[in-house]
């Protein structure tokens, strides 16, 4: 099975920006990007506006993961040597692609009332610590749900 996107040649500060609007679009009223050592951009922060005030997401990229990914199952593309820029350009580009992808089917269903904003970004919500609730979540050994290990 070949990886979404893997042969995408869109920038992925392109896609960062086409997600920044499908964003707004949809009542982000503020935007940050984390960049990485190298440059390269590792997170998307919004803030939306909700019935219980502002809440804000942080939506990663794994850029590694996606690299990982594209050497082990497409090895013939140009993803021969784990240090080339060039392969690390794409595995960049075909993680953002992929995360607009999946920004654009979220907000599909949210307007089509299928679901809230809340509902689908909360594992990227962001607490007071600077974590998301995920993050939360993983380090409390998934106590904070208070149902795993009853039964």
């Amino acid at each position: 099975m070949s990886l979404l996107n893997y042969t995408t040649t869109v920038e992925a500060a392109k896609t960062v920006m086409e997600i920044q609007g499908i964003l707004v679009k949809h009542g982000a009223r503020s935007l940050l990007l984390d960049y990485l050592k190298d440059g390269s951009i590792g997170a998307l922060t919004f803030s939306v506006p909700t019935t219980r005030g502002d809440l804000s997401f942080k939506l990663p990229v794994n850029t590694e993961a996606v690299f990982k990914v594209l050497q082990k199952r497409h090895p013939n593309i140009a993803f021969h040597s784990i240090t080339t820029a060039k392969d690390r350009a794409q595995a960049a580009r075909v993680a953002w692609r992929i995360i607009k992808d999946w920004v654009e089917a979220q907000m599909a269903l949210i307007e089509l009332g299928m679901v809230k904003l809340e509902e689908v970004f909360l594992p990227y919500a962001l607490l007071p610590s600077g974590e998301t609730y995920f993050q939360a979540l993983e380090r409390s050994g998934f106590k904070m749900l208070g149902m795993l290990g009853a039964g």
